[in-house]
């Protein structure tokens, strides 16, 4: 986990940066938003890119391209079920 505390930090930050640029809140629930977090610092130090954690990756870089949060499902998630599949953003 100490190794991914830079990733999780920086990660945080692009989150909560993203999120305010687009009207969006980050998941209220500190724990949740966590687990999420680790999730996408985990993907981004083994896999190089910031794979959402909720979706599995095919080994196809152009499908995988899509899952790279934010992923291109987000925004319709967010508008008809008030957050995204993964639960990192949320509809104000």
């Amino acid at each position: 986990m100490t190794e991914l505390a830079p990733i999780m930090e920086k990660t945080h930050e692009w989150a909560s940066k993203y999120a305010k640029k687009k009207g969006f809140i980050l998941n209220p629930d500190e724990e949740m938003l966590q687990m999420v977090i680790e999730g996408l610092a985990r993907n981004k130090h083994e896999h190089g890119k910031q794979y959402c954690p909720c979706r599995l990756r095919s080994g196809d870089d152009e499908q995988d391209r899509k899952i790279i949060c934010p992923c291109i499902y987000h925004q319709e998630e967010i508008d008809t079920e008030g957050n995204c599949h993964c639960s990192l953003f949320f509809r104000v």
